[in-house]
């Protein structure tokens, strides 16, 4: 099998970067389909990449160190993300060799044509709401396909990274990302528009990109609670009122699910927060177009697994709570810590910037965010900020943002490393507390957070 792409055929393809979260989604997806995947990350020999460099040889991909080695002539393209920069020796060869370098959007884009796709968008919740609309359609019948930018617990236990999966059926789940302006390239048959925040682009550049996604799609679906998407064209509105064509009689939030009431179906989601009741909304209103039954929903959503470190719940012999979370924006922060604040009497909550330049562009906003929704009883510990390698400006601290945030009731912590922040938890958490572990890009969190669960254990 190949992949058609500008009127040529792609068979054997590499990644560079492969183990990065939409890199590997689409090597698996491509190597499903037949395609000869080889790859290269500068993580190969790295342990908390390990599992993703397991199962990728284990489904036929060939891995490389990123030198070069990874590409001869038998290579039909090169795929990089926004991440790589031009100096990487393997865009060196490929350059010295003619092979076309193609971005990750563009293999997308080509197969989005393939299929009849549901493309995820929005500053926050992609990667939940596109795993509860797989899951869903899935549990109905439908089997449908998947690319996605975080693992899905229930393919991690089929031994899967959990990111990919290709069904039998027309349908695909992808997330569309906005981070990096690519979704314009897509032309899905339908588009699902979240929500819109100052995240990695000003919020006036996100519309424009989120209108010509809606243009380019058969049918739009926005969410009805966000006042930046009202002047966004769509077909379909989903949301908490009546001013919506899907919305819930009534949402009881308790502390760890989110029960939501429509006609005579009571939907018990396993996951708390407002922010992820109206996830659940998003993804019903989708799935009951495309055909699934509404009882049938009904127990979709009580078996929902989840996606990995996202509000990710742990108990400890202690009596303290340990919660993992992928949240790395002001907005993401906010629902996570007063989802956090809803099963504990004390949320320790622990932040590593992703990045010099995000933090950089929201650090009044990650300001703002600290004052706003942390107790007085709460502790924030802020981690150096996240180097992911490469060039960049690094004119901005954790301190600084604590500079930003000012004088507050809750106590604040800059803990120089991980060893220091996890002496500090030992030393300040006790028993009904919720230790709360936020932070994206980084593949070594959750080895962390292991690493605070032994200290409290």
């Amino acid at each position: 099998m190949s992949l058609l792409f500008n009127n040529c055929s792609l068979q054997k393809i590499h990644f560079i970067g492969i183990f990065g979260s939409g890199m590997s989604a689409l090597a698996q997806y491509l190597r499903y389909t037949g395609c000869i995947i080889t790859g290269s990350d500068r993580f190969l020999s790295s342990n908390d990449t390990a599992g993703i460099k397991k199962n990728l040889i284990s489904i036929g991909c060939s891995l490389f160190e990123q030198n070069g080695s990874g590409i001869d002539r038998s290579t039909d393209a090169v795929c990089i993300s926004t991440a790589i920069e031009n100096d990487n020796p393997d865009i060196k060869i490929a350059n010295e060799l003619q092979i076309p370098v193609v971005h990750r959007s563009d293999l997308l884009a080509a197969i989005v044509k393939t299929k009849k796709t549901i493309a995820v968008a929005g500053t926050s919740g992609k990667s939940t709401v596109t795993a509860m609309i797989f899951e869903f359609l899935h549990h109905c019948g439908k089997n449908p396909s998947l690319i996605s930018g975080a693992a899905l617990l229930r393919l991690e236990k089929e031994n899967l990274i959990g990111n990919a999966f290709y069904g039998q059926s027309d349908l695909l789940i992808v997330e569309a990302d906005e981070s990096d302006g690519t979704l314009v390239k897509y032309h899905p048959y339908l588009s699902l528009f979240l929500n819109i925040s100052k995240d990695h682009k000003p919020i006036p550049e996100i519309k424009s990109l989120f209108s010509t996604l809606s243009s380019q799609s058969e049918f739009a679906f926005k969410n009805g609670e966000d006042p930046h998407l009202n002047d966004l064209s769509s077909d379909f509105q989903f949301g908490l009122t009546r001013n919506s064509s899907w919305f819930p009689d009534a949402i009881d939030l308790q502390p760890l699910n989110s029960v939501i009431k429509k006609s005579d179906a009571t939907f018990n989601l396993p996951l708390p927060g407002l922010h992820n009741a109206l996830n659940c909304i998003a993804a019903l209103s989708v799935c009951e177009f495309l055909g699934c039954d509404r009882q049938d929903l009904v127990n979709a959503v009580t078996q929902y697994e989840g996606v990995a470190r996202r509000f990710t719940l742990h108990r400890t012999d202690s009596g303290i709570v340990v919660v993992d979370d992928f949240a790395h924006n002001p907005e993401k922060i906010k629902a996570v810590v007063n989802a956090a604040q809803g099963i504990s009497q004390r949320v320790i909550a622990i932040y590593q910037p992703h990045g010099f330049g995000p933090t950089r562009f929201l650090k009044n906003d990650y300001a703002e965010t600290f004052r706003q929704v942390f107790h007085k009883e709460d502790k924030l510990l802020l981690l150096p900020i996240y180097y992911a390698g490469g060039t960049v400006q690094k004119d901005i601290s954790s301190g600084d943002l604590l500079s930003l945030t000012g004088t507050v009731s809750f106590e604040t912590f800059l803990p120089q490393d991980r060893r220091e922040a996890i002496d500090i938890i030992k030393s300040h958490a006790r028993r009904g507390d919720c230790v709360l572990v936020m932070g994206g890009r980084d593949p070594s969190l959750p080895a962390f957070v292991q690493d605070i669960l032994k200290k409290l254990n």
